[in-house]
Parts: structure tokens; sequence; C-alpha cells
């Protein structure tokens, strides 16, 4: 098995991914700016039965992930496994942004993912293969307001997702993408109305209930995983039915 790095751990999404692998018999190394989050993610994991290690980082410090990625492979071995999940979403209008929060949003959620994605590659180039899965979001379909700083970086992970695949195929190593739909997280703190937002959503989805996050920590593991060998630069939609791609 692999060693796995999963951003943005500290999160219900994060957590769930962070558990899948190590049921997959993954070691796990979690990371998120928030150190009790991801220290809380790390005792899950653990409590479960998995090798886990935890990391409180700051993905705009490139040093810091440099390090971060060097650290894990002493540890635990060369990063077999990428899951860049970690994000900022701030709820502005567009015309209300100030460039300093937008260059905050591109920073964590799509430099982050440059960052990660380079300095994993780099391992997994001289380990002859890996997997690396991109979290984007059914933000970046749908045109969401409020919300396009956001929207541009999801809009980017696809992007970068295709472009890494072609490149570093070669090397054995594919580059996929999930793309969640509206998941029950903290991050639905941005509506002021619980009800309103939740029935909206089952409005959209030709499914009508909530997915959860182990569901989308299943779809991640199928592209982590050997099942899914012959499976690159592709985005799998995990949104109930709610846009279909």
């Amino acid at each position: 098995m692999s060693t796995a790095v999963v951003t943005g751990a500290g999160g219900a999404l994060g957590r769930a991914i962070a558990r899948r692998l190590a049921a997959d018999g993954h070691a796990v190394a979690v990371a998120d700016i928030d150190a009790d989050a991801v220290e809380a993610t790390r005792k899950d994991v653990a409590t479960h039965g998995g090798a886990v290690r935890a990391w409180t980082i700051d993905l705009r410090d490139a040093d810091a992930v440099a390090e971060m990625f060097d650290m894990v492979a002493m540890q635990s071995g060369a990063t077999g496994i990428l899951v860049n999940n970690a994000a900022i979403y701030p709820s502005r209008p567009f015309l209300e942004v100030p460039p300093a929060e937008y260059d905050d949003v591109q920073a964590v959620n799509q430099r982050g993912y440059w960052l990660c994605a380079q300095s994993a590659a780099r391992q997994m180039v001289t380990a002859g293969g890996g997997a690396i899965v991109n979290i984007a979001s059914i933000v970046a379909h749908g045109g969401w307001g409020n919300l396009a700083s956001y929207a541009a970086t999801k809009g980017a992970a696809v992007s970068l997702t295709r472009a890494l695949a072609r490149e570093l195929g070669p090397s054995g190593i594919r580059v996929n993408a999930v793309s969640p739909g509206a998941f029950p997280t903290a991050a639905e703190e941005i509506h002021e109305d619980a009800a309103a937002y939740n029935q909206f959503v089952l409005d959209h989805q030709a499914l009508k209930r909530r997915g959860t996050p182990e569901e989308l920590a299943a779809v991640v593991s199928f592209l982590a995983g050997p099942d899914s060998s012959f499976v690159t630069g592709q985005t799998i939609e995990v949104n109930g039915g709610w846009v279909m791609a």
C-alpha cells in the first residue's frame, strides 16, 4: 500500500476521505491549517485502526508545503496518493470582493493544489507512479452567486487535473478530480436559512436525499486505488444527479 496525503483533513469531507484511505490500508498523513481539527481527524482515523500522522500547515507557504512532503517521505515513505481537498470559500457579491480576498482564495484553493501536486509528483516520478485526486465542486458548473472567487478556483482544479494527467501519465501517475455536490458540512453555514437551502438542494437533485461524506470518500478511494488503473484526466460528479456532465 501507499502513503496518502490528504489536505483539508480537518473538515467533514477530508476526515471521511482520510478514514477511508486508512481503511484501504494506506498510511495517511492528514494536513490542515486548523491544528485542533486536524488532531481530531488524526485521533478519529487512529481509532479506526489506521496509521496516521497529523500536520498543521498553511498551504500558502510554499516552503512549508515542500517541507511537509519531505518529512512525510522520511517518516512514512514516498507519497503515492495525494488528495487535494483544502479550500476556503468566502461568500460575497462579486462587485464587493476586494483583491486581497480574491488573492487569498487563489493562494489556498488553486496555488495550494499546484504546490502539493508538484511536491507529491516529484516523489511519484521517482517511485514509478502514483495517483492524485483533486477535489473540485459543483459550483464550478452551476454559476452560484456570491462565490465567484471559489468557483474560479474549482474550475481551475478541473483544468489542472487534465493538464497534469496528460503531462504526468508517461511517468505512471494518474490524475483525476472529484466534483462534490452540496454535502451537509460546515460550508453550508454561509447560507442564512439552513432549512430553505436544504430544500433547494433536494429540489434540484435527482436523488431526493442528502449525500454523506462517506459516499464521496468511496469515489476518492476508487480513483486512488487499483480498480481505476486505466482512468486519468477525468472529473467524476458526485452530486445526486444535480449536474449531469
